[in-house]
């Protein structure tokens, strides 16, 4: 078996797991976690950035060109919240950075609200300055229920 046939079966396996939540569904979810003005930020933003940060994928991992590694479905990194073992972290979150991937979210949105307590707010995340900063969200709640 060659190597990239490898990582593509680990990659699959690794997938098999996940859990991708339906852009109305996670709504849902954040809206019942209090997240929906948490901190004056709307619903949609949240929906937003998540979507372009992980895809409502909770076992997203991306590692950055500076060595760090983001987490889970808001793409928490470890370098500042979340400790992996992996490089010198603050730890920001208190917590270990598996349990930012479960299918229980419950510590990746109590992250994520202690990640906008912070001086730098939703601003931390790029990808949110990049797709949803000061652009029309409408379409990131369209047809969901409430």
């Amino acid at each position: 078996m060659g190597m990239m046939k490898i990582l593509v079966l680990l990659l699959l396996v690794a997938m098999a797991g996940a859990k991708v939540f339906q852009r109305c569904d996670w709504a849902r979810t954040l809206k019942s976690r209090g997240m929906d003005g948490y901190r004056g930020i709307s619903l949609a933003n949240w929906v937003c950035l998540t979507e372009h940060e992980s895809r409502f994928n909770t076992r997203a991992t991306n590692l950055n060109r500076d060595g760090s590694t983001d987490y889970g479905i808001f793409q928490i990194n470890n370098r500042w919240w979340c400790n992996d073992g992996q490089i010198q972290t603050a730890n920001g979150c208190r917590i270990r950075c598996s349990q930012l991937l479960a299918d229980d979210v419950s510590d990746a949105i109590n992250c994520a609200k202690r990640v906008v307590r912070d001086p730098q707010g939703i601003e931390a995340w790029v990808a949110w300055r990049l797709h949803c900063k000061n652009k029309d969200l409408r379409n990131y709640l369209r047809d969901c229920s409430p």
